[in-house]
């Protein structure tokens, strides 16, 4: 071998950190091929000038730092990442929550804005039927009274019957008829209310109804239809036990008992209840005889 030929370096590649449990082997095996080739060599063979850089413990331990540092900052970066992932997950639900309580006020208010339009609406039909109720009596009222300047000038014959009609008219009642009025007297004073049927509360046809059917006699709930059974008669020729209506026979929207002496009783309003008025307080359209 040539005094200028260079020996070979027998330098080991670095390990990695995770095959440092064979770094004592590794270290103790280079140091061991050193020697060997050392003593080999011609005894006139110039000094070796370049430097073997060998593995030492404290790189290898720097490396293993390196690594505890690496899978420490991995692990902080996925804590980082489920944070904002739980984050996200919680503002996506309040987010909904609002949305849905939100909706829930609008659907109440929805709700509360129908019932207030219905309540509207119901007192404005009560108060259009009790309109028509009036101007419908007081046109009644003026029919009677031009029918009554025509009979005072009639015949004779008329005055005679009007007598015979008032004779009549003062009759005690008997039989169904009397049962009838017993009924609806005893109703005095009760409260009036829309689809009454008894038996502290009423409306004009419910009371109608009740009072027949203490004489054993059905009649229809609805005062039209009441005002369309029996017999039409004149208010001239009333007796105790007719059906009194206002309004045309088949389309009436009050009934009432004729009890006499030119009186009925009847669940008038809300405001009167059940009471007892004469016929010129409130003059009906028309009559019916049931029995």
């Amino acid at each position: 071998m040539s005094h200028t030929a260079h020996i070979p370096s027998h330098r080991k590649p670095r390990r990695s950190a995770s095959k440092l449990a064979l770094r004592a082997g590794v270290a103790g095996g280079v140091l061991g091929t050193i020697a060997v080739a050392g003593a080999a060599g011609p005894a006139s063979a110039e000094p070796v000038t370049e430097t073997i850089e060998m593995p030492t413990l404290g790189s290898l331990d720097a490396g293993t730092g390196l690594a505890s540092a690496v899978a420490a900052s991995a692990e902080a970066s996925q804590q980082e990442a489920l944070d904002q992932s739980l984050a996200t997950q919680e503002n996506t639900a309040l987010l909904k929550a609002s949305q849905e309580a939100k909706k829930a006020k609008a659907e109440a208010d929805r709700k509360a804005a129908a019932e207030k339009a219905e309540k509207a609406r119901l007192k404005a039909e009560q108060e259009r039927r009790e309109a028509a109720e009036r101007a419908s009596r007081d046109t009644a009222r003026t029919q009677l009274s031009t029918t009554s300047s025509s009979n005072d000038n009639g015949s004779s014959s008329d005055s005679g019957s009007s007598a015979g009609s008032s004779e009549t008219t003062t009759q005690a009642p008997s039989g169904s008829a009397a049962a009838i009025v017993a009924f609806a007297r005893a109703q005095i004073g009760d409260s009036y209310v829309m689809g009454g049927t008894g038996p502290n509360s009423w409306d004009c046809s419910g009371l109608v109804q009740a009072a027949y059917r203490a004489a054993g006699i059905d009649l229809p709930r609805i005062s039209g239809d009441q005002s369309s059974r029996g017999t039409s008669v004149s208010l001239s020729n009333l007796q105790p036990g007719d059906v009194l209506y206002w309004g045309s026979r088949s389309g009436s929207y009050h009934v009432a008992i004729y009890v006499g002496g030119g009186k009925y009783v009847g669940a008038q309003n809300p405001s009167t209840g059940v009471v007892e008025r004469s016929l010129d307080w409130d003059t009906p359209s028309g009559a019916v005889r049931i029995l």
